[in-house]
């Protein structure tokens, strides 16, 4: 008998028993999709958080952390302003670099009307807008105009519009940052990321903010390169200019991002294996299932498999017919199970707001790990067939 027989002989033998078939199956199919959907699951998370750290936009966050020397010399070292206008004119002219996005700010309180929400003011240049990617649901974005001529524009998020305005359209409303009045112009769109955390934010150009505030510090810089392939080197040379300009050694760095990444992959690389491993038990218990119902269907075919040996047929074949059939059914239960864990990372990473990552090695590792558990489970059964007395199995009623 060839194999494709014994293929047609296990599908034949499955159909005659659909109910217990189904079931059967089903610990296969819930265990590899379950298996199928974390992976996918972590290795969306992964990449979703890596994207947070790196960013998709080519850049590089440029720090100051003065050495200890400098600090035991002056206390205050910290409290200084790490950048000026003058660094970013600078910056600008280094190779490789698009533009340079620099902010500042702090936590405030806003006031609209006699009602007053804590919230967090950040001053940011144009290149801020477009680094970020700023999208406006209501009214309109902060334009060159208000960065170059300091208005007293700003827009704001939908959380702040929430809590100050009650959601009513606060477009082309004043609101008091103290004592100073600010209009404002757009609302941004909220933000649906599943790592996204809903805060009271309001942006103003960082001239606006030096009128109204009379500060000029920058405390962050990040540079936005050309060339995604010399964005170490880019970094590099920027810091080094920096150095150069304040006569300092090491004070201004970049964040190592690779690290960071590095750690984050390990993370979520091992927690996806221990809690791959746990839904992987259900594939164990699902193989006992197999094999539970292959010694049932064993018995139940003593008298069949007495009549095939009566003809010629061998112990081995036997063991074939039944070792084909176990793993005829795992593999149909793995192919389902790819299936629906597929389906569940993809509607999981809709409303998560990632990407869901279903590999084709991680594919065919179930199909294979489903179908060895077949094998594995499907031998005792075969061999308990195979090793059946041909006379006795004739008489067996």
């Amino acid at each position: 008998m060839s194999f494709f027989d014994n293929i047609k002989m296990a599908l034949s033998s499955l159909n005659a028993h659909k109910m217990r078939s189904i079931l059967t199956m089903l610990g296969i199919i819930i265990g590899v999709g379950s298996v199928i959907a974390i992976v996918a699951i972590g290795q969306g998370g992964e990449a979703m958080l890596k994207s947070m750290f790196v960013g998709s936009n080519n850049t590089v966050e440029i720090f100051y952390s003065p050495p200890e020397e400098e600090m035991e010399a002056n206390s205050s070292s910290m409290l200084n302003s790490p950048f000026t206008e003058a660094d970013i004119r600078a910056l600008e002219s280094v190779p490789n670099v698009k533009q340079v996005v620099a902010s500042s700010g702090e936590f405030g309180s806003v006031s609209y009307r006699g009602k007053s929400v804590d919230s967090y003011i950040s001053a940011i240049n144009q290149a801020y807008i477009e680094v970020n990617n700023f999208k406006v649901e209501q009214g309109r974005n902060l334009l060159a105009s208000d960065f170059l001529g300091g208005r007293r524009t700003a827009v704001v998020s939908s959380t702040f519009q929430e809590e100050l305005f009650d959601g009513e359209d606060p477009v082309g409303k004043i609101i008091y940052i103290g004592v100073q009045p600010i209009e404002i112009v757009g609302v941004l769109k909220e933000e649906t990321s599943f790592f996204s955390m809903g805060s009271n934010d309001v942006y103003i150009p960082l001239n606006t903010w030096r009128n109204i505030t009379g500060k000029n510090e920058i405390s962050q810089i990040t540079i936005q390169v050309k060339n995604a392939d010399a964005i170490e080197k880019t970094g590099k040379n920027a810091t080094n200019l920096l150095n150069s300009i304040h006569n300092t050694e090491d004070s201004y760095q970049v964040m190592n991002m690779e690290e960071m990444v590095k750690g984050v992959s390990q993370v979520t690389r091992i927690m996806t294996i221990i809690i791959g491993s746990i839904a992987g038990v259900s594939l164990l218990v699902g193989g006992i299932g197999v094999m539970n119902i292959m010694l049932v269907s064993v018995t139940e075919r003593t008298r069949e498999i007495g009549v095939r040996m009566s003809l010629g047929a061998t112990r081995g074949q036997i063991l074939i017919q039944f070792l084909v059939e176990s793993v005829t059914m795992t593999f149909i239960g793995g192919a389902i199970g790819i299936f629906l864990g597929a389906g569940t990372a993809a509607i999981i990473a809709y409303f998560a707001h990632w990407p869901s990552l279903v590999s084709w090695p991680v594919i065919i590792g179930g199909m294979l790990f489903s179908m060895i558990i077949g094998v594995i489970f499907g031998i005792l059964p075969a061999n308990k067939a195979s090793r059946l007395n041909p006379v006795e199995s004739m008489r067996y009623e």
